[in-house]
């Protein structure tokens, strides 16, 4: 009794919304664009990040949630000589679909930024996102909490919802800095650079409404912290990366922090470029009274693929047996084609 008065409380809280909370990632900086809209063109030339993560799978009678992403972003000016910052342009998309009511949620966010040069190895960046999201809903397969009679869940009982229109649209808008701060190897296979990146976002600062039912409810605006590091072990093959990255939405908190250690299986060649860096990274995260997640990364010049798994470690546990989420992430970085010289950091 006590499983199935957890999964309809799981069940009831996804129909309803409750606290309304965005999508979430455990590979959190491999998804930018719902970080941090300045995350546009702070690191990379060009990338493209593809994001797939699957949740609660081991819920009975709960269908799992699924978010699939595809981010691309991109500097525009940054090899232009004498420059005193470098503007950027990023495209972030995502489908999240919830439960067995089927709540689905897509979302096109562009963000433009601008990188301003405050150092030969340091920029402060501003970025600003607009956004276009759709959310639909199909109670057909619901269970909800007026169905439950006590003793069982009885699906011939009526639902007792006012569920509104089952389909809607809303307009979005957020914005953020990030402080970046990077430094090159002093000499071929050295390995003693550094990278770190810092930074804080508000996104729904228009706080849309977010309800099926037209009441007053709306999106509640998240706030992102985030600070995160690459640092060469000198004269080793190994870097460590540590992070930390701090989300409050409303009334919930979360907080993922921990570390990934990287080791380089061949260093690519800096001239010819012929040989290219390959390196593997192994990691453990913590979510604030959630999860302990584990983390693998491979990366092969530009293409990087990852996969990280949540063990749950909340009270849901019960009903989990500590299975969590799963998540996968495909990324590629190259140099601007449209433009001739490397960018300075």
């Amino acid at each position: 009794m006590k499983k199935t008065t957890i999964i309809l409380g799981i069940t009831g809280l996804i129909a309803l919304g409750a606290n309304a909370q965005d999508i979430h990632f455990s590979n959190m900086e491999y998804s930018p664009m719902t970080l941090n809209p300045a995350l546009a063109g702070a690191n990379n030339d060009l990338q493209v990040i593809s994001n797939y993560r699957t949740q609660w799978n081991a819920v009975p009678s709960a269908a799992p949630f699924n978010t699939i992403a595809l981010s691309g972003d991109m500097r525009l000016n940054s090899k232009k000589p004498n420059k005193s910052g470098h503007l950027a342009l990023g495209l972030n998309l995502f489908n999240d679909r919830a439960g067995v009511n089927r709540i689905s949620t897509n979302n096109v966010g562009l963000s433009i930024a601008y990188h301003l040069l405050v150092g030969d190895n340091s920029t402060v960046g501003l970025g600003l996102q607009s956004g276009f999201g759709q959310r639909t809903l199909d109670a057909t397969d619901g269970m909800w909490g007026n169905q439950y009679n006590g003793l069982a869940y009885d699906p011939s009982l009526p639902n007792g919802e006012n569920l509104g229109s089952p389909s809607f649209s809303f307009l979005d808008a957020g914005a953020g800095f990030v402080y970046t701060y990077g430094i090159k190897e002093t000499r071929m296979r050295s390995n003693d650079g550094a990278k770190v990146n810092a930074g804080y976002a508000v996104f729904h600062v228009n706080r849309p409404n977010f309800s099926f039912t037209g009441g007053d409810d709306n999106l509640y605006m998240r706030h992102s912290f985030f600070a995160n590091a690459k640092i060469g072990i000198g004269s080793t093959t190994m870097n460590i990366e540590p992070g930390i990255y701090t989300q409050i939405q409303g009334p919930s908190t979360e907080i993922l922090m921990g570390a990934d250690y990287r080791v380089i299986l061949k260093e690519g060649s800096k001239v010819t470029g012929n040989i290219q860096r390959t390196s593997v990274a192994l990691g453990v995260y913590y979510r604030n009274r959630d999860a302990v997640v584990s983390r693998i990364l491979f990366n092969y010049a530009g293409f990087g693929v990852g996969f990280a798994y949540d063990f749950n470690v909340s009270s849901l546990t019960e009903v989990t047996n500590a299975r969590g989420g799963a998540e996968f992430f495909l990324r590629w970085t190259m140099d601007n084609p449209f433009s001739a010289s490397k960018a300075r950091i």
